[in-house]
Parts: structure tokens; C-alpha cells; sequence
């Protein structure tokens, strides 16, 4: 992962990342068939786990739309500050994939957006979001989240905290929840 995000998926040779690991070339062949596959590996683990992970904040949170989103937001956040260099790598390097990794990716990125999507169209039938473009509105919340891997820093302004709190309160703000009904 340092390799790819330091250079690059194409600019990373075999050779980088078995120096990387302090492993040899041929250590790395035996796990891995190929540096396409090392990239597929950490993009559809890292998504599975995202979406794993975002279910369940979902599915603990209640039935509140805005229960639901505050949790979806601080776990979708989280995993991006948590895991920035599986976030970044997943952010640029989907191009390095064939088809058959491609696929993946893209199934499981469909599948989270499912789950942001649900949440907001649940907060707009039941009234408690006020957004009237419910797909776009789950979409701008996801890809908000997203980006926080690319500036968050440990040793910045805000604790990771701090900002996992400021983008659910944005996250909410997009959805058009009541002020008074964000507490």
C-alpha cells in the first residue's frame, strides 16, 4: 500500500513492493500472481469491510432515518480516516484493474451505495430529511466522507474525532434535517 500510494499503481514495479515488505520477488509471486492482483486484494477488502462495517452502524442505530445517518456518516468517516491508504489507493487506482477486478470493485461500491441511499429515501418517507434530491443528497454525503482521506492528518487541527462529528452534522445539514431534530 505505501508503494501505491507513494508512486502509483503503474509506477510500482514487483520489485518496490517486495522491497517495501522485505521480501523477495519471488516471495511475493507466491502470494499474489501478479501486481494487479495485490491492488484488486486491497480494494475489495478494504470495501468489504466498509460495507460490512456501515450495515451494521445502520442496522445498530434503530429505526431513526437521522439515527441511522448519523451512524452511517461516523462509521463511513472512521473507516476513511482509519484506513486512508486503502481509501486513497481505492479513490485512484480503479483504472489499474481488469475487467474481472473491476467488477468487484464495482459490485461492492454499488452495494454501499445502496446502503447511503436507503438511509436518506427511509429520512425523506418517513419526513424526518427534507432534501428533495434524496439520490444526490446520498451520493454528495458519500463522496464527502470519502474525501476526508485525502487532507485528514493525526497531527491536524481537528482530532479524528472532531471530524468524524463536523461531517455528520454537514451530512445532516445536506439532508435537510430540523436543527432541533440532530440531537
Amino acid at each position: 500500500m505505501e508503494q501505491f500510494c507513494a508512486q502509483g499503481f503503474h509506477a510500482t514495479s514487483m520489485r518496490d513492493i517486495a522491497g517495501g515488505a522485505g521480501m523477495t520477488v519471488a516471495s511475493i509471486y507466491h502470494h499474489f500472481s501478479s501486481k494487479q492482483r495485490i491492488l484488486e486484494e486491497i480494494m475489495v477488502s478494504s470495501l468489504r469491510d466498509s460495507v460490512t462495517s456501515t450495515r451494521a452502524a445502520v442496522l445498530d442505530a434503530g429505526s431513526s432515518a437521522t439515527a441511522q445517518l448519523r451512524a452511517l456518516v461516523a462509521s463511513w468517516v472512521g473507516l476513511h480516516i482509519g484506513r486512508q491508504p486503502e481509501a486513497l489507493i481505492g479513490a485512484s487506482e480503479l483504472r489499474g484493474l481488469d475487467e474481472s477486478g473491476r467488477t468487484a470493485v464495482d459490485t461492492l461500491r454499488r452495494e454501499q451505495a445502496r446502503i447511503f441511499y436507503g438511509v436518506v429515501e427511509h429520512g425523506v418517507r418517513t419526513g424526518e430529511f427534507r432534501t428533495a434530491f434524496p439520490r444526490e443528497c446520498a451520493r454528495g454525503i458519500a463522496a464527502m466522507g470519502a474525501a476526508v482521506a485525502s487532507w485528514y492528518e493525526d497531527d491536524g487541527t481537528l482530532s479524528r474525532d472532531e471530524v468524524i462529528e463536523r461531517m455528520v452534522q454537514l451530512s445532516l445539514d445536506a439532508a435537510g434535517v430540523e436543527p432541533d431534530a440532530t440531537n
